[in-house]
């Protein structure tokens, strides 16, 4: 290679590192918006239910500043704004309207139908998974067929990036696979998920999303999908996990966040 190859050559991964360094602010910068906004729909959410005073003593900010905030003359910057989220979310009540669907049956098991298909719902859901992973590195989103897929559909929109289906079935036009095969616990099946091979690459950082997680088993199908595919597994978002047990089994790094919105404990069973 001649001297002037050589300096272009080295001229164009200068301008690759600069576009994929300016790509991450743009996107970061993106990701703080969303969120500042978000937040102000939730605190206009908040005020149908409770009075400025009463937000003002919640939050600690002046009844002034929260009424130029909800009527959208000013924007909060990132770091009140991710304050005033987690304060928020507690008093406007996703997690109880999760709960006032969730209706176990004798068996333990419930309907999730109201949940999957509620779209209020879902963006409400989406918008804490943004908030939670805002300022992380997050480059898809993984889930397993079927009832995940309207949720994570929903934050990977939220995002803007990618979403990965693991499915239960290989795909006819598809020629390589990552798979993961995984007993079902107290059943002696065995289920396989798979993943087109060069879907999720080495470089990705992949945060696996679910409606519900109760035996820990599909989630950690997942992970050990992403682990196959030696990306970076950036946590696990879920609407709902039954019980505790689940941890216990999911093999996943120790700063890894898990990110629930709602705990349930399952009722005894009845004979």
């Amino acid at each position: 290679m001649d001297l002037i190859s050589q300096k272009f050559a080295t001229v164009t991964l200068i301008f690759d590192w600069y576009m994929l360094i300016e790509g991450l602010k743009m996107s970061t910068h993106a990701e703080n918006l969303k969120l500042r906004l978000m937040t102000i729909e939730l605190l206009q959410t908040a005020k149908r239910q409770h009075t400025y005073r009463q937000l003002s003593a919640k939050t600690g900010l002046p009844v002034t500043v929260l009424s130029r905030y909800a009527k959208g003359h000013v924007l909060p910057n990132i770091t009140r704004a991710k304050e005033l989220w987690k304060i928020l979310k507690k008093l406007v009540g996703l997690e109880m309207e999760l709960r006032r669907k969730i209706h176990f049956n004798a068996d333990g098991y419930f309907d999730n139908t109201l949940i999957i298909s509620d779209f209020n719902t879902l963006r409400q859901a989406a918008h804490y998974a943004l908030a939670t992973f805002a300022g992380k590195r997050v480059t898809k989103v993984l889930t397993a067929a079927v009832d995940g897929i309207p949720l994570a559909t929903m934050v990977a929109n939220q995002l803007g990036i990618n979403l990965v289906i693991a499915k239960r079935n290989k795909e006819v036009g598809v020629t390589a696979f990552l798979e993961e095969t995984y007993a079902l616990r107290d059943s002696g099946v065995t289920m396989t998920l798979y993943v087109p091979k060069n879907i999720i690459k080495r470089r990705d950082s992949v945060l696996i999303v679910d409606d519900m997680i109760k035996t820990g088993e599909t989630q950690n199908a997942l992970v050990n999908i992403v682990r196959k595919a030696r990306a970076e597994l950036s946590g696990i978002f879920s609407l709902i996990a039954i019980g505790e047990d689940w941890r216990k089994g999911l093999n996943i790094p120790k700063n890894c966040p898990v990110e629930v919105i709602t705990k349930m404990n399952p009722p005894a069973r009845t004979r």
